[in-house]
């Protein structure tokens, strides 16, 4: 059987089966000391389908995975499908009311996750299920696994979340002829047997199914980064160790290794970029500092199977904004007016994506999927994606920004109604609005708006904790900011593009409010403010490297870097300098584990000891978190 025959019959599991048998000795998945083979893999898949059938899982049903990256990780996947079910990537940084509400929209019957972050996320022990152990005995390939014939293209394989503007994530439907068209044998980026693809993205994020199953849809192998997943150290270090040849980059990163003119690039052959506009600047300057490397800027929703679009990035085409291609894998794309007719080319209007790798809808929510997902007589079933594009004469697209408030920072996609949905919900606040702000051309931050109810809101690091309890960390507000009312446009909506430009404190040129009226975070903060204490000269040399990331003054020995407007790409920038100016390694997670000058210089000072100390020893980088962007 041909794998083009394959994948229609059996997509992705048929992929990996008719690899196990053509090439089983052929490198799989591995993290650097586990090893998995095609013929492996598909073992340790079948024997521990055989356990989530034993389980109660049947064709249909929805299993949780809540699992650092890993080898089992890429084990568990597989499996679930040839139980017969789809599976609901979850994080394990999220709060615990977040993961159970996505496992309850999704209808999960089972978790898959080790015992601490089962515990930790509140998923009830009956429900529950611990990941494969591999190296133990396996059934092998006398284990039962569903016939070919049984095979749904159309059937769900994986649920994904992503923000929702009513104050409840969507849970996208993306099915089995969805993720493999985009994987199998992709015309816009080259991927053969060879190649070993860097699993480094988080598992809620959809790039992370491109990078396993765009490997191992191909006969290559997924190579599992543990490092901080944003950390370009480390990145750069796994992908040299693993012998990673591609890799999938958020737009945010992609731009921030450039800057730093990170050691990633000269290890890779092919990058592909997405989650927002991509810099002609800095894809210029990595292209003609490492001229072989394929670069290719990917468009796409999650709603139709990651990428959508692609473009193979030029020199040439970096004289203005980079396109973001044509349509690939099979997706149709139409360019549509106000009233849903296509345009002429170079006239903007909202991109419309059809073709078969269009999600399912969004679950337990009909009304929001027939909103988005919509007919046309001669174009089929159309997604509306809210972007605003122009076709050149070739059909090549180019990107022009959004028709509603839906927002990128940092790769993630944001509605801002659920940040604000839920702020709305905490007593102290009538009414408040979320944008983003840019500071910089490479720094995107959220600032939230609020109005206090009856002059009497909690301020910004109260509101903070209330929705780092329901809400992942890129949701949360790098800036806060109090109002009396919120501004309106003439039509009688909140103005968004007003608040974006107003100033805020520690982002913008001054406070919005004056601090002596601004409401107290707590006792603590009751009466004359204390004076700052004076800053150590190692905690100066932290405060000027948080200035210089930040992009204002810190004078404070107790000031807080999430509090100043701090995030993970900002956090990077003050890691690689304390390593580059001091020689000292600090993980991210230990970087938000002393998120203040005094508490980071006291990291630093025992690190430069431990370095005195043990000539030549590495720096200290404590192992990675599971995953997550912590709190930022």
């Amino acid at each position: 059987m041909t794998t083009a025959t394959t994948t229609t019959a059996s997509g992705l599991p048929g992929l990996v089966s008719h690899f196990a048998r053509t090439t089983p000795d052929a490198l799989a998945v591995t993290d650097g000391e586990t090893f998995l083979t095609y013929a492996e893999l598909a073992a340790a898949a079948r024997d521990f389908a055989r356990v989530l059938r034993d389980r109660g899982v049947r064709p249909g049903d929805a299993v949780g995975v809540l699992l650092p990256h890993s080898v089992p990780t890429v084990v568990t996947q597989l499996a679930v499908w040839w139980a017969g079910g789809h599976y609901v990537p979850l994080d394990a940084d999220y709060p615990p009311p977040r993961v159970a509400a996505m496992l309850d929209t999704a209808g999960a019957v089972l978790t898959v996750g080790g015992k601490d972050l089962v515990e930790a996320a509140g998923i009830p022990g009956d429900r529950a299920l611990p990941p494969p152990a591999l190296g133990t005995e396996r059934a092998g390939d006398d284990a039962p696994a569903p016939a070919e014939d049984a095979y749904d293209p159309d059937a769900v394989a994986y649920v994904m979340f992503t923000s929702g503007s009513t104050g409840q994530p969507k849970g996208v439907a993306v099915t089995h002829q969805g993720i493999a068209r985009l994987a199998h044998r992709p015309e816009y980026v080259t991927i053969t047997p060879r190649d070993r693809v860097l699993f480094h993205s988080p598992v809620t994020f959809d790039a992370s199914a491109f990078e396993v199953w765009g490997a191992l849809a191909n006969g290559a192998a997924v190579a599992v980064s543990t490092a901080d997943r944003l950390s370009p150290t480390g990145l750069a270090r796994d992908a040299e160790r693993l012998g990673a040849t591609v890799t999938v980059l958020t737009t945010a990163l992609f731009h921030h290794l450039a800057v730093r003119r990170s050691p990633l690039f000269g290890v890779l052959r092919s990058v592909l970029a997405g989650g927002e506009a991509l810099s002609a600047q800095h894809a210029r300057a990595v292209l003609r500092a490492h001229p072989w490397l394929e670069l290719v800027n990917g468009y796409g929703p999650t709603e139709a199977t990651t990428f959508a679009t692609a473009h193979r990035v030029t020199d040439a085409d970096c004289d203005g904004p980079p396109p973001i291609g044509r349509p690939v894998a099979g997706t149709t794309a139409y360019v549509m007016d106000e009233h849903g007719e296509p345009v002429a080319p170079g006239v903007r209007g909202e991109l419309w994506l059809g073709g078969p790798r269009l999600a399912l809808g969004y679950v337990g929510q009909p009304d929001r999927t027939a909103e988005r997902f919509v007919g046309r007589p001669a174009a089929g079933r159309l997604y509306r994606t809210g972007d605003l594009v122009s076709a050149r004469p070739d059909g090549t697209l180019d990107f022009h920004g959004r028709t509603d408030d839906q927002i990128k920072v940092r790769g993630f996609r944001i509605e801002p109604g659920e940040i604000e949905h839920a702020l709305r919900g905490h007593a102290g606040v009538a009414d408040a609005a979320v944008v983003v702000q840019r500071p910089a051309p490479d720094d995107a931050r959220l600032v939230a708006f609020v109005v206090r109810e009856g002059g009497t809101a909690p301020g910004g690091a109260a509101l903070r904790a209330h929705l780092e309890s329901r809400l992942p960390a890129y949701l949360v507000p790098n800036a806060w900011a109090f109002v009396d009312a919120l501004p309106m446009t003439g039509a009688g909506k909140v103005d968004r593009r007003e608040l974006a430009a107003r100033p805020v404190d520690g982002i913008g040129t001054g406070p919005v409010e004056d601090p002596a009226t601004a409401p107290a975070d707590g006792p603590e903060a009751d009466g004359p403010s204390a004076p700052a204490a004076l800053l150590s000269p190692l905690q100066q040399v932290v405060a000027d490297l948080w200035s210089q990331a930040l992009g204002h003054s810190v004078d404070d020995p107790a000031a807080d870097f999430i509090a100043l407007g701090g995030h993970s790409l900002l956090a990077l920038c003050v890691v690689e300098d304390l390593r580059e100016d001091l020689g000292v390694e600090i993980s991210l997670a230990d970087f938000f584990a002393a998120p203040t000058v005094a508490a980071q210089a006291a990291h630093v000072e025992r690190a430069l000891l431990r370095n005195h100390d043990e000539p030549g020893a590495p720096g200290d980088e404590p192992a990675a978190p599971a995953g997550g962007e912590d709190r930022r």
